[in-house]
């Protein structure tokens, strides 16, 4: 029997998430041996990474690092160039503080934007694709349930002109209801230069 007080240290699995923004998947991969995912280790958050060491289905994808959190679930915090823990003085709406008001600061602890061995999941996205698809990931399509929001992008989706109404062009969902009547949900468009903004903004220069 063992002593009380004994202490236990054992590794935990490494998780890989990657994303494809060409196919819209998402899939998450678990690694028992670290050694395969030693390519991302003293990587840095928005750096490109080529996959080919991790195994032969691999070969020729390249990501880029988006993000990540440790074995405590502790995000990793762009501009903090260490791989260890450190407390950081955060407004209301920093990542990682998800309380307070505005002007109202916490200190919080988050990651830093380095990889090393206290990182348990680790968010790509596949910049180029190598030779073999993916299977859930590269090969099928899952399809945008949301349109664009912006009005800028609104346009250059449609391909319209300055004189063109954005909101005629707005992508709208139907809402399925038994029993009732179905109805169209849109979003509301942001950055719209209308006739009431444009008054406003003359009275405020004057």
């Amino acid at each position: 029997p063992l002593r009380p007080g004994t202490l236990f240290f054992y590794r935990s699995r490494m998780k890989l998430n990657i994303a494809d923004k060409n196919s819209g998947a998402q899939k998450t991969f678990e690694f028992e041996d670290e050694r395969k995912l030693h390519c991302f280790m003293d990587k840095r958050i928005s750096q490109e990474v080529d996959m080919t060491p991790v195994g032969e289905e691999w070969a020729g994808y390249v990501v880029k690092i988006t993000g990540g959190h440790d074995k405590q679930g502790f995000p990793m915090y762009q501009g903090v160039m260490m791989p260890s823990r450190v407390k950081l003085l955060l407004n209301a709406r920093a990542k990682g503080n998800t309380r307070g008001r505005d002007g109202e600061r916490s200190r919080k602890s988050v990651r830093g934007c380095i990889i090393d061995h206290d990182i348990a999941v680790i968010h790509v996205i596949i910049v180029k694709k190598g030779a073999k698809p993916i299977e859930g990931l590269t090969d099928k399509r899952v399809p945008c349930r949301l349109g664009p929001k912006r009005a800028s992008r609104i346009r250059k989706m449609f391909d319209l002109s300055k004189e063109d109404d954005v909101r005629d062009y707005v992508v709208r969902r139907t809402i399925v209801r038994e029993g009732k009547k179905d109805y169209t949900k849109a979003p509301k468009i942001q950055r719209l230069i209308t006739p009431l903004r444009l008054h406003r903004k003359r009275h405020l220069l004057k």
